[in-house]
């Protein structure tokens, strides 16, 4: 099987130069580059062209609500996660995935970062890469990159100066 590195971004709320920074690093070393809503970019901005991008609470963009991408044997869907009501917990996201026979779900809205595997599906919220909340907040400002390799899933997030954060690098 290939090796899948996917760029995982959300809620950069208008920040349009750190998304141009992002695919201008990324643009050559990643598979694919998902942003999970509230990037409040205009349809027509040459930047959404290059992304798999849905819509947020606050995009007035006629974004998709969700995305399902195949990629590296595996049913990845985007989404922002406020129609599932992510703050209040993952449960309506993790039923909604499972109707779409999701493998991986990234999604944004509570600008807390927070990676969980539950019932075999991996669950990926990059935080904020502009206005990031809760425990991480210090950081930042986070985004994520997703590695598939086969069987196995690496999870590794990142502050906006383009470093990892050592703490923050899960294996499923």
């Amino acid at each position: 099987m290939e090796l899948v590195k996917i760029l995982v971004v959300s809620d950069s709320h208008g920040d349009r130069q750190i998304i141009a920074d992002l695919l201008s690093r990324y643009v050559d070393d990643v598979t694919a580059i998902c942003h999970c809503g509230d990037s409040e970019l205009p349809m027509n901005d040459p930047l959404a062209a290059k992304m798999t991008i849905v819509k947020g609470n606050m995009d007035t963009a006629p974004f998709p609500n969700d995305e399902l991408v195949v990629m590296g044997g595996r049913r990845l869907l985007v989404t922002h996660g406020h129609l599932q009501q992510v703050n209040q917990g993952l449960l309506n996201l993790e039923l909604f995935a499972k109707s779409r026979n999701a493998n991986v779900v990234m999604f944004g809205h509570t600008h807390q970062l927070g990676v969980t595997m539950d019932q075999g599906i991996l669950f990926i919220n990059p935080g904020s890469i502009s206005q990031p909340r809760g425990q991480y907040a210090a950081i930042g400002g986070t985004y994520a990159i997703l590695t598939i390799d086969g069987d196995h899933y690496g999870v590794d997030y990142y502050n906006r100066q383009f470093q990892p954060v050592d703490q923050l690098r899960f294996r499923f």
